[in-house]
């Protein structure tokens, strides 16, 4: 088992930048695979991005590619993801999650654990 926890959220203006972090708990860290996912009010949870357990995949929404990086630092139990270039459809709950096992990236039932999510909202 694991425990996501978000942070890094907030309020900015379009053009601005942020950077999400999800600290994970336990041992094993290293042995899952790492996405992010997000909601806004009305909307189906959708996917944002992933990254494999040994980095050797590397996945992102065509709505953000060239804007949002995605990484992770394993010594450190922590996934991060890079927002630049925001926009207001940016605005959204993101959620990290975990898997150690799965034959998908992009849905949300391709994921076992969740955090409680950080709210990002980016004004015009």
């Amino acid at each position: 088992q694991v425990q996501l926890v978000e942070s890094g959220g907030g309020l900015v203006q379009a053009g601005g930048s942020l950077r999400l972090s999800c600290a994970a708990s336990g041992r094993t860290f290293s042995s899952y695979d790492m996405g992010w996912f997000r909601q806004a009010p009305g909307k189906e949870r959708e996917f944002v991005s992933a990254i494999g357990r040994k980095d050797g995949n590397i996945l992102y929404a065509d709505s953000v590619k060239g804007r949002f990086t995605i990484s992770r630092d394993n010594a450190k139990n922590t996934v991060y993801l890079q927002m630049n270039s925001l926009r207001p459809e940016d605005t959204a709950v993101y959620y990290c999650a975990a898997r150690s096992l799965g034959r998908g990236w992009f849905a949300r039932s391709d994921y076992d654990y969740w955090g409680q999510g950080t709210q990002v909202t980016v004004s015009s």
